[in-house]
């Protein structure tokens, strides 16, 4: 085995350990439960549908089947478009109930003209879950056919604002809440809730909104006793992505882009390429004939554009209040249509801020799997950060220890040295006074000594003398 092979066998035991260690929580949204925290973001125009969204929640997540234009994949589309949305609505949920058990829901445009004809289908439908965007879904809402039907209800938004916004209108006419929230940030695909001089500025990015929008939501988790997950949009990419937001906060992620490239995504193969090919300086900011900006992957379509070329088009029905299609010279709806069917010169490709990543077109089963490791492997890295910054502030404090205690040390023996010099020092002091009394002493007693001595001296003549006198006598 080479070294490299080596490397690889190894790194590919690592990632296994690492997922079975760390796996993806659950999302939790009122009582149903998704295996994965990952919602597939709806595309539409016919990007996300069953197939896309069957495939996804097979695999735990939450597949979104989008209705937006649903109906251009009908051939009577251009005869009823209500009819032919609601009629391609319906058929993509069932067929993917049909591929699927798990849990299917439905992404929808508050803002366009056949909303409440499409909600209805998919309350009817019983899908598990209606993602509103595009709009603030206050008004209109039947909220008890919602209940009745099971379904749960996240609006996507882009600010704590419309958030609380949404929240307190619900409170005050439904007496009720939604079950969760989406908050997209400015680096998602497709049309943005921003203005385009907000889209890079700090404050608007989704680290920034995700924290704000939990805490926002906190008043009604505490006066409603439940809890209202918020899921992070718009930029997600990988599974350190994922790790990043849930650790702020987030319950969920949802992701747009990543799902394009696989092998289930009911858009053509040359959309999907158009992912692989592009580059970043290649993915840009168009204003939408709605009125909205949008990202999409420059092409023959938007340089014709750009260039002041009308493209022909019908307008079947004023989807959007807003739209201004004439002034724009295109239909957005048809070019999205046409971009889904491989058609570049009359249509583009919305995508998100990272698509110039996207490196292969994978089912959608490698994909996830990739996404657990990813975030796998962030938790493992992030353990071992923990463990080393907690490593580091023990060491940090054992030579905070150590130095207070060498400082101790030395100050007891300074303290204990300078007693002993002191306690010698007196000593000292009493010793030689004591010898100098001493030797006071000794001089007194050797004056008085030589004193008898010259006394015993005087009376050993006058012996001496008178022993002489009486020999003599």
């Amino acid at each position: 085995m080479s070294l490299l092979a080596a490397f690889e066998a190894k790194l590919a035991e690592l990632k296994d350990h690492c997922a079975a260690k760390y796996p993806l929580p659950a999302l939790r949204i009122g009582d149903k439960t998704a295996g994965l925290p990952i919602v597939q973001g709806g595309m539409g125009v016919g990007i996300s549908l069953s197939n896309l969204a069957a495939s996804v929640a097979r695999e735990g997540g939450i597949g979104v089947i989008a209705a937006n234009a649903i109906g251009m994949i009908e051939d009577d589309y251009y005869d009823d478009p209500t009819a032919a949305n609601v009629r391609a609505l319906r058929r993509e949920v069932r067929e993917a109930r049909r591929k699927s058990e798990g849990l299917i829901g439905v992404n929808i445009m508050v803002a366009v003209d056949c909303f409440h004809q499409l909600l209805d289908a998919a309350i009817e439908e019983k899908v598990d879950f209606l993602f509103l965007g595009a709009g603030l879904p206050i008004k209109g809402i039947p909220v008890r056919a919602i209940r009745e039907s099971g379904v749960k209800v996240a609006p996507i938004v882009s600010s704590a604002r419309a958030a609380r916004l949404i929240f307190k209108s619900w409170e005050k006419h439904y007496g009720d809440l939604p079950d969760a929230v989406v908050v997209e940030g400015p680096r998602a695909g497709g049309h943005l809730g921003f203005k385009p001089e907000q889209i890079d500025r700090p404050e608007f990015q989704l680290e920034r909104i995700v924290p704000e929008v939990i805490e926002a939501l906190g008043e009604f988790e505490a006066r409603w006793n439940r809890t209202f997950p918020v899921i992070a949009a718009g930029g997600i990419y990988s599974g350190e992505d994922i790790h990043r937001f849930l650790a702020l906060g987030a319950q969920g992620v949802q992701l747009g882009t990543r799902f394009v490239a696989t092998t289930e995504c009911d858009a053509d193969i040359r959309f999907k390429q158009a992912y692989l090919s592009c580059r970043e300086e290649d993915i840009v900011i168009v204003q939408s004939p709605v009125g909205l900006p949008g990202r999409a992957i420059r092409g023959p379509f938007l340089a014709a554009i750009a260039r002041g070329e009308k493209k022909l088009f019908r307008c079947p029905s004023r989807c959007l209040e807003s739209c201004e299609a004439g002034k724009a010279r295109y239909c957005i709806s048809e070019a999205l249509d046409s971009a889904r069917k491989g058609d570049f010169e009359n249509g583009f490709v919305f995508c998100g801020a990272n698509a110039h990543l996207v490196r292969a077109i994978v089912p959608v089963r490698e994909l996830v799997a990739g996404l657990k490791q990813g975030y796998a492997l962030a938790c493992f890295a992030g353990a071992l950060r923990a463990e080393y910054a907690k490593a580091a502030e023990k060491l940090k404090a054992l030579k905070e220890e150590y130095a207070v205690t060498l400082a101790c040390v030395r100050t007891k023996v300074q303290d204990n040295l300078r007693r002993l010099a002191e306690e010698k020092e007196a000593w000292f002091r009493e010793e030689r006074a004591r010898l100098r009394e001493r030797l006071k002493q000794i001089v007194a007693e050797y004056a008085e000594a030589r004193a008898r001595l010259s006394e015993l001296d005087a009376e050993l003549v006058f012996f001496l003398s008178r022993a002489a006198s009486l020999n003599a006598g």
